[in-house]
């Protein structure tokens, strides 16, 4: 018991009363003379990445059983962004990420717990586990419940739940019947898992495994493999082993690992929502959102795009997987790579790639640094007069031919005002979609403009017209996006004071997004903004709107 969190509240006699209280649920004498490690638990009936760790944190508390560990689980809240797409609900996805981290914070620390395995699969949950991760420094590990296989091919690549929304749009340009559509809500997500292309939450898993809080090879076995069971006994047995040798989280999350981590986020075009995110972990570590940027900035010179997984090509997660997963890309990039960084297998990072089993790679999903998809990354950072403190964009999701895109401004000051004006057919080619006030504060919540993006797609207008907004977009999105824009609209950024008509060029080889007004006319129309009246009143959400950050500053709250 020497030296584990757990010992301060179990020794007798001053502490009999706790030891009862165990007792009273059916723990032992020798159930409480080992490591007590905690199975925070996402699962619910209301997200299709969360539906099976139920039974995956049964073999997660037999591996720490095996190990000569006791297990406590207990549950964590977690949303699905799917059901709250292109409605209020998706205000509330962004907030969950900051409870979802106070949740595991509050029941460790409540608890004395001398170890955590965090089991989470989807966009804002893995995030949020990984600031608690951060925020407790104690040995944690992270079990990802693995993907969903996709669904027939559709529009020239399996399909996923985001054809639906693609659906929708092809509809109303008569590009699909009714009958079409809806046959196909049975078949695009066929199993359980998170969603099937690399969006934020098989993008958020694969960065877990690159940080070293995933076991290698841990983020993309998808959910319904028996080889998801065996990592989650595996992850049980390590947690214990971790406890044992005093490896926390702090150990393992540095600013080395988040530089292996950002480099294999340029390396796989993941999602953009990863820098907000990689952000807000950065900030648990002590590490200040402005270096987080430079990082950000320089990666995406160094770093070549060595992967390409769905929306960037017609290959999904199961592929991506059975292509070597983030193992052989980390072999791929391994000059970059921090290879001294700990890792949960209570290894470094080369030591763990020297020792990995690889299977042949499919060299049309992975390639090498010598003969790269693309020469830079494919997450980017931009800067100019619309966003001073930056934006974020996605490269690899992005038509070459649209990299530089010049536009007139269309302006919203809602998602629901632009999806209208969409479906209707008043979008032209040319056009540029300003969509406002669904930053932090704005929205609040920071919504995905995911609608939007796939409306323009299924009507046939992705490759000629762009979006940009203070809001955020899936990573399910193509097209040419810019997102994330700060100063957001609500805070009297730039972005506030565009108007119908003005010129925006977008140029990503430049790193650089401008709104082609001058200096003097902003300046009079900054005169006659009012900043806009809360949304909510009570609740949590008067609360978030209230004290988040801007997304340059990972939309954490700052109190």
């Amino acid at each position: 018991m020497e030296g584990r969190i757990s010992a301060s509240i179990l020794s007798r006699p001053d502490n009999c009363f706790n030891r009862a209280v165990y007792k009273s649920m059916g723990y032992s004498d020798a159930d409480l003379s080992k490591p007590m490690i905690g199975v925070a638990n996402t699962w619910s009936e209301l997200v299709p990445g969360s539906c099976n760790l139920r039974a995956l944190a049964g073999r997660v508390k037999q591996g720490i059983c095996a190990a000569g560990g006791t297990p406590f689980e207990f549950g964590v809240i977690g949303c699905c962004d799917g059901t709250g797409q292109g409605n209020e609900g998706m205000k509330f996805m962004l907030p969950s990420r900051d409870i979802i981290a106070n949740d595991v914070e509050v029941m460790i620390r409540a608890h004395s717990l001398d170890g955590v395995i965090l089991l989470g699969s989807c966009d804002k949950i893995v995030p949020g586990l990984m600031m608690a991760a951060a925020r407790l420094d104690i040995p944690a590990i992270l079990l990802p419940g693995g993907p969903m296989l996709g669904g027939p091919v559709f529009d020239g690549r399996k399909s996923d739940l985001t054809t639906m929304s693609e659906g929708c749009g092809m509809l109303r340009a008569g590009r699909l019947s009714e009958q079409e559509l809806y046959s196909m809500e049975n078949k695009c997500g066929p199993t359980c898992g998170s969603c099937s292309f690399y969006g934020t939450a098989n993008t958020m898993c694969c960065l877990s495994e690159a940080l070293g809080l995933t076991v290698p090879g841990g983020a993309l076995v998808p959910a319904v493999y028996a080889e998801r069971t065996r990592i989650a006994f595996e992850s049980g047995e390590r947690i214990v082993e971790l406890v044992k040798r005093n490896i926390t989280a702090g150990q393992i999350m540095t600013e080395a690992s988040l530089e292996n981590a950002i480099a294999v986020l340029n390396a796989t075009g993941g999602s953009t929502n990863a820098v907000m995110h990689l952000t807000a972990v950065a900030r648990e570590l002590g590490i200040e959102s402005g270096r987080m940027m430079e990082l950000f900035e320089r990666m995406n010179k160094q770093v070549p795009l060595v992967a390409k997984v769905n929306p960037a090509s017609k290959y999904n997660m199961e592929d991506f997987c059975q292509a070597g997963g983030i193992p052989q890309v980390m072999r791929e990039i391994r000059p970059v790579l921090h290879l001294d960084a700990m890792t949960v297998t209570g290894k470094t990072v080369g030591e763990n790639l020297d020792s990995y089993p690889y299977e042949p790679p499919d060299r049309e999903i992975i390639k090498t640094m010598v003969e790269p998809f693309a020469a830079f990354g494919g997450v980017a950072v931009l800067r100019g007069n619309l966003a001073p403190e930056g934006c974020v964009t996605k490269p690899s999701a992005i038509d070459p031919a649209m990299h530089v895109f010049s536009g007139r401004a269309r302006v919203f000051d809602s998602e629901e005002a632009a999806e209208e004006v969409i479906l209707s057919g008043g979008i032209r080619p040319g056009d540029v979609l300003v969509i406002r006030y669904e930053g932090p504060k704005g929205g609040p919540g920071m919504r995905e403009m995911y609608k939007a993006m796939k409306y323009l797609y299924g009507m046939g207008l992705a490759r000629q017209t762009a979006i940009v907004t203070d809001g955020r977009f899936s990573g399910t999105n193509n097209g040419c996006f810019v997102g994330h824009i700060s100063p957001e609209a609500a805070e009297g950024g730039v972005i506030a004071l565009v108007e119908d008509g003005d010129h925006i060029t977008i140029d990503i080889p430049d790193q650089q997004v401008t709104l082609h007004v001058d200096e003097g006319t902003l300046a009079v129309r900054r005169g006659g903004w009012t900043r806009p009246r809360e949304k909510y009143h009570k609740g949590y959400m008067a609360l978030y709107e209230r004290c988040a950050a801007s997304a340059s500053r990972g939309a954490v709250l700052e109190l």
